[in-house]
């Protein structure tokens, strides 16, 4: 059996290696590289193909389409402008597509160009809406105001440290108490304002709270207001509770 497929193999190349023999050399080292180089491309796809294999270079992009182009990135200079910048200032006056506002008092808080004493009419102030804005309020305000928005939040209190200690010239500004006369006096419009625009060194967070988020804040920033100053007179069984200062 072993000799029948030799002889077979033998009659099958001998012909095709003689008259390999005849064949050019440089046709000979062509079919070798190109036998290479075909060999090597397919190694590539399969690599580029395989699972775990991750590259911050993109992908091998013969079409364009425009996908790739000449542009200015953040912060990049721009000789062709007089001031150097590649990042143009809004022109005066302009809105962009999808920032006019025609309901003011519900994205603005204002209404007739004066601040908001009211909610607006789709806001519906109930038991649902303070427990949203009490959520909101425990993400994105107490962490400065602290929980029952006297100003005591971890970060104030790590800033106090900071200054202490005197690292790195840290000043610091703390936090409004939101019981104060001057702020539980605030229309809510104007505390709508703060919380969209900010004030003095608090940050706006228009972009991290939609509009009706922020109304829900307020609501609870109404209710802590409410509980901390509320008349003894309107609480069912104040008789009852224990009075600051006393030993009961």
């Amino acid at each position: 059996m072993t000799n029948l497929i030799k002889q077979i193999i033998d009659d099958l190349l001998k012909p095709i290696l003689e008259d390999f023999k005849d064949v050019p050399i440089w046709v000979k080292w062509g079919a070798i590289v190109m036998s290479c180089v075909a060999l090597m491309i397919l190694s590539l796809v399969f690599r580029a193909r395989s699972e775990g294999v991750y590259s911050d270079k993109p992908r091998i992009h013969f079409i364009q389409n425009m996908d790739n182009q000449p542009k200015y990135v953040s912060q990049e200079p721009n000789a062709l402008f007089n001031d150097g910048r590649g990042m143009r200032p809004k022109v005066s006056g302009s809105i962009a597509r999808g920032e006019m506002i025609g309901d003011t008092h519900f994205f603005m808080g204002v209404v007739d160009e004066a601040w908001a004493v009211e909610f607006p009419p789709q806001v519906k102030v109930d038991q649902a809406l303070l427990d949203r804005g009490r959520g909101r309020f425990n993400i994105y305000c107490s962490l400065c105001h602290g929980a029952v928005g006297i100003g005591d939040g971890i970060i104030h209190h790590r800033a106090q440290r900071l200054v202490e200690t005197g690292v790195n010239g840290t000043t610091w500004v703390a936090p409004k108490n939101l019981h104060e006369e001057a702020i539980a006096a605030q229309p809510v419009g104007q505390l709508f304002n703060t919380i969209t625009n900010g004030v003095r060194t608090m940050s706006g967070y228009a972009s991290q709270i939609p509009a009706a988020d922020r109304w829900a804040i307020i609501s609870y920033i109404r209710a802590l207001q409410l509980s901390q100053n509320a008349d003894p007179a309107k609480v069912s069984g104040a008789d009852a509770l224990p009075r600051e200062g006393s030993n009961q």
